[in-house]
């Protein structure tokens, strides 16, 4: 058993089965290459067998990061693996992730199999997978709440038919830390050849302890790998944050015993970058990379944090990435600079054309904005506008007028398929009347979900982050707009949202 614990992100497969979080193959190569910064020992890159989109992007991603192991999650069937092990072809390190229930409950009424059937599934799966690949993974979805003796009879079967890690998930966040780590540690006590194979947890939030069930099962249990995701990111409540289980481990060695792979001063960088991704803002007082995770608001703490850092604060603002360095360019700075900027956030634009037209807008932001701070540049280049000219809906300009006692009034111009556009519509507030222009020509029928907005700096001259999630046809989606002037940006999240409602992207929602 050695002494290091595998980070294994699974932002890109699981992070992504949040409602609305779908990313696309450029959002993805991004974050890739920022969790390889970070130096994540496994980067689960997506469900290549799912949609035609997700195998590019896991291929995509294989072909460009080359210090993580590139992992593909797949179904226990001959089809999915093949199609995984395909995409997988160009990583330097691949590994594939099968999965398949082994609760009562869902093999009965999702799976509608015999546990026999189960069993020999599983087994013929790792062995056909193992003929394509050496770095296998299998879970026994809902593992947690499956039988203890036939998971065993289960788990050595595979790895006795090559499977080389072995994870037991906590598919609906029901664990308890102390009973989970013993389930563990059980299970590795009772199957023979469990030494083969190194364990892994994958804990989801719904009762917010995923953190601490992750812990507990590599204190308690003995894994050697922890799931996560950035910023906890997940479906329902979400799943193990990785920034505070690599903290926890980092910060209380002394317990844990355990050496960690992760660069942690590239923490922040990745919760800004997958947060203004997806459009799901970190609350201020989130652990580790929260706006307020370093402030000290009482005045018995700041003179205790003045006197010795220590007495109030367990780990540096600077080794997760908190950099005094925050102001990074102003508006004489050049298309150099602007672009070894971008570079050093992880942004890699595809052309230069790509990169002219951001630096257009950067100068555009420049003149009206003072100081430029790596969240405006992050913001900016995920403007759809900047990187997808081809995009079904483009904004152009936008006016409005409200006063009080006046009913607010917008006008919004707009591109269809490259054709401008104008709607105009009265609405409740400037940005509902903005909102309501742009239906007059598109006519979505699409359900505004959630309407949030989030100061991307701390002054009134801060950029304002919008973030629209929009609901039509069973299909839910985010969109991200931001800008100095808050209709703007929300007329900009709106369009953003309708681009990825117009994609008919399908998605064939995995469970892990």
């Amino acid at each position: 058993m050695t002494d290091k614990l595998i980070i294994f992100d699974t932002t890109l497969r699981d992070g992504e089965q949040s409602p609305g979080a779908s990313m696309t193959r450029d959002e993805k190569l991004r974050i890739a290459r920022q969790l390889e910064r970070l130096k994540v020992d496994v980067i689960e890159a997506g469900f290549a067998a799912s949609s035609n989109g997700d195998f590019e992007c896991v291929k995509a991603i294989a072909e460009v990061v080359k210090d993580s192991t590139i992992c593909s999650l797949a179904r226990a069937n001959d089809r999915d693996i093949s199609r995984a092990a395909e995409a997988l072809k160009p990583a330097n390190s691949a590994r594939l992730h099968l999965f398949l229930a082994t609760s009562a409950l869902h093999m009965e009424k999702k799976l509608r199999m015999t546990p026999d059937q189960v069993f020999e599934q599983a087994k013929l799966s790792v062995r056909f997978a193992r003929n394509l690949m050496a770095d296998i993974e299998f879970s026994p979805e809902d593992g947690y709440r499956s039988d203890p003796d036939f998971l065993c009879r289960v788990i050595e079967a595979v790895i006795s038919e090559g499977a080389t890690t072995i994870n037991v998930p906590d598919t609906v966040g029901y664990a308890i830390p102390e009973l989970y780590g013993n389930f563990i540690k059980n299970l590795r006590e009772r199957i023979p050849n469990s030494d083969k194979a190194v364990w892994s947890v994958h804990c989801h939030n719904d009762l917010g302890m995923a953190v601490a069930n992750s812990l507990a099962g590599v204190k308690i249990g003995g894994a050697r790998q922890i799931e996560c995701t950035i910023n906890g990111l997940g479906e329902r409540a979400g799943n193990c944050s990785l920034e505070e289980v690599v903290m926890a481990v980092k910060t209380r060695k002394d317990y844990f015993g355990l050496e960690l792979g992760i660069d942690t001063q590239q923490i922040l960088a990745a919760s800004r970058l997958v947060s203004q991704t997806t459009g799901f803002v970190v609350q201020p007082n989130k652990a580790v990379v929260g706006a307020n995770a370093f402030a000290h608001a009482s005045g018995i703490h700041q003179d205790g944090v003045l006197k010795a850092r220590d007495t109030y604060e367990i780990m540096r603002a600077e080794d997760v990435g908190w950099s005094a360095n925050k102001i990074v360019l102003g508006k004489l700075s050049g298309r150099n600079a602007f672009k070894q900027r971008l570079q050093e956030l992880g942004v890699a634009m595809e052309s230069e054309t790509d990169i002219n037209n951001a630096f257009i807008k950067f100068k555009d932001l420049a003149d009206r904005k003072s100081e430029i701070f790596d969240e405006d540049i992050l913001a900016l280049v995920s403007d759809e506008s900047v990187t997808h000219s081809n995009e079904q809906y483009g904004f152009v300009s936008l006016s409005q007028h409200s006063e009080t006692g006046e009913r607010p009034h917008a006008c919004v111009v707009f591109t269809v398929a490259g054709k401008e556009v104008k709607g105009q519509s009265d609405g409740n507030g400037p940005v509902d009347a903005s909102l309501k222009a742009i239906e007059t020509h598109v006519k979505s029928g699409a359900e505004m979900v959630l309407y949030s907005v989030n100061a991307i700096s701390g002054s009134t001259e801060s950029q304002g982050e919008v973030t629209v999630r929009l609901q039509n046809s069973g299909r839910v989606v985010n969109g991200v707009g931001s800008d100095p002037d808050i209709v703007v940006a929300s007329a900009k999240a709106y369009l953003s949202a309708l681009n990825k409602l117009q994609s008919k992207a399908d998605r064939v929602a995995a469970q892990g």
